[in-house]
């Protein structure tokens, strides 16, 4: 007698990861592309967004360089959890033709209970990072903190001091980036597509990135390249760099697991 297969079995929670060349990465972003125009409400709806986040750091903490430099940055290390509908209009692209915006706006239904506790962590993570990043501002300006532009310009580091003082901060910063990426660069994907809990998820970020670990460095160097410029362009770029972002994430997951 033949077996009976149920189509609604989710696919494994632990399954195999793949072993992908350096360059797969710039695939995912043509994908994303491909998901931008098939439902360019995303691109706006979420741009809009992500742009109006950034016109609010500049507009309230344009005076405070030491503010701006790490929500800019916290941005950054909280983009996993953000780009949530992105990654839905990406899963549904796969089964409908047109995707309607509106239910990818409670994406987070599909698992509240693992996404919400990863949120947690990442909230955690960011803290930490706005904490550490505000108390070596004060370690190494004891008076007046140079503005924003000043810090940004290469004649800032002519100076010994201020070299120290970029080497620490982008360090101290780098080390939670790395372990934010490592904890997060499928982890959502992984919840919404099979229902995964928070442990096992963040368990297959970390083995994507130990079997991965050139093709997930190229990654996370176009991520950071592409929120940067994006801040750089401030609500224009912003609200383009990081929808296109959030759906490679998508097809990056789905490369990087079985």
């Amino acid at each position: 007698m033949a077996a009976v297969v149920d189509e609604n079995i989710p696919p494994p929670l632990n399954p195999r990861v793949r072993d992908l060349p350096w360059h797969t990465p710039f695939k995912w972003i043509k994908l994303a592309l491909g998901d931008i125009r098939a439902t360019p409400t995303g691109l706006l709806f979420y741009g809009a967004a992500f742009a109006a986040m950034g016109w609010g750091i500049r507009a309230l903490f344009g005076y405070a360089p030491e503010h701006t430099m790490t929500l800019v940055t916290a941005f950054l290390l909280a983009g996993p959890f953000i780009c949530l509908g992105l990654y839905e209009i990406s899963r549904r692209h796969e089964t409908v033709a047109k995707v309607r915006l509106l239910p990818t706006l409670t994406a987070l239904r599909i698992n509240k209970a693992g996404i919400s506790l990863f949120a947690i962590i990442l909230a955690l993570i960011v803290a930490g990072w706005m904490r550490v990043s505000v108390v070596v501002f004060a370690l190494f300006f004891t008076e007046d903190i140079p503005d924003l532009k000043l810090i940004l310009s290469p004649s800032f580091l002519v100076e010994p001091e201020n070299l120290t003082f970029m080497i620490v901060w982008i360090g101290s910063g780098a080390f939670f980036a790395l372990l934010t990426f490592a904890l997060s660069v499928v982890s959502i994907p992984v919840m919404l597509d099979r229902d995964s809990d928070t442990l096992t998820a963040m368990f297959a970020s970390v083995r994507v990135c130990l079997a991965n670990p050139v093709c997930m460095l190229t990654w996370g160097a176009i991520i950071v390249a592409l929120v940067l410029l994006g801040f750089v362009l401030w609500g224009v770029g912003v609200a383009i760099t990081v929808p296109l972002v959030g759906h490679a994430t998508w097809h990056a997951y789905r490369a990087l697991i079985e």
